[in-house]
């Protein structure tokens, strides 16, 4: 029997009405209005992260600070006479785009909550009644991955920008432009807390039957490179520490959902002999 059928036996679709049985209409009408919700979400939340910009613009700055000390910033005219971390606007438009920039991706983290439940909300009509109990579990442990992901990006980004603004030699001078820093930054940090929901992906399609457990371990090597060829298209910079540092983690999910297949897996089989 395969892991699959293990799954599903002698399970049947919930009796809660019609949900697990609607029409292609109806399936786009319940997507409206999931994406509806979504977006209003996303558009709470960045309102909320325009009126704070000024709160997440100095979070945002912290790992440039870093990458250059103090007394280099002190002593060099790029920065200033006080040392501050400056950016330097070549575009009037730019500080503009760049409060619609941090604003737009702060406000999809803070939302993050709310787009899982509605993911969860979505699918959940045509699971089955066991698999509809994992809600919640789901979400926080979707939200949850998101931030730790989203704060492996924040301590390595300094790394990441000192490698880069070091592999050209010291007669290259780094001058960072707002939107080009700034967008370099947010989009690490979502993409590594994108990435980090990728146990979460690997152990619903087991729970759902969708793909099973012995493939997973079966093509091992292949995930291996799989992992770091998505990581280098993912991540915005593209230099080896980065690479390591999304690689690594992922790939021990990969190996935690494998491991939770086979454990649930032997807990089904037990109550199945209890029962006989």
């Amino acid at each position: 029997m395969t892991d699959a059928a293990d799954a599903t036996t002698s399970m049947e679709r919930p009796d809660d009405g019609d949900d697990g049985h609607m029409t292609l209409m109806e399936h786009l009408a319940e997507l409206r209005n999931r994406l509806i919700k979504s977006a209003i979400a996303v558009a709470v939340g960045g309102i909320l992260c325009w009126i704070f910009y000024s709160f997440i613009l100095e979070f945002l700055l912290e790992p440039y600070c870093r990458t250059f000390p103090i007394q280099e910033r002190i002593d060099s005219h790029l920065f200033g006479p006080d040392g501050g971390c400056n950016l330097y606007v070549t575009d009037p438009l730019e500080p503009f785009r760049v409060r619609l920039t941090v604003a737009g991706y702060a406000g999809v983290s803070l939302a993050m909550p709310v787009l899982l439940w509605q993911a969860w909300r979505f699918i959940a009509p045509g699971l089955y009644r066991h698999e509809k109990r994992y809600a919640i579990p789901f979400v926080a442990a979707g939200v949850l991955l998101f931030f730790m992901g989203v704060g492996l990006a924040y301590w390595s980004l300094p790394r990441a920008l000192d490698f880069l603004v070091t592999i050209g030699g010291p007669d290259l001078v780094s001058l960072f432009s707002p939107q080009r820093y700034l967008s370099f930054v947010v989009k690490m940090m979502v993409a590594f807390g994108v990435a980090f929901q990728f146990p979460i992906l690997l152990i619903g399609l087991q729970v759902m039957g969708i793909v099973e457990n012995r493939t997973l371990r079966k093509i091992r090597s292949y995930a291996i490179v799989g992992i770091v060829v998505l990581v280098a298209v993912i991540t915005p910079s593209g230099d080896p520490f980065t690479l390591m540092a999304l690689s690594v983690p992922m790939y021990a999910f990969y190996e935690i959902a494998i491991l939770w297949g086979v454990l649930a897996r032997r807990r089904r089989r037990k109550r199945e002999a209890a029962d006989r």
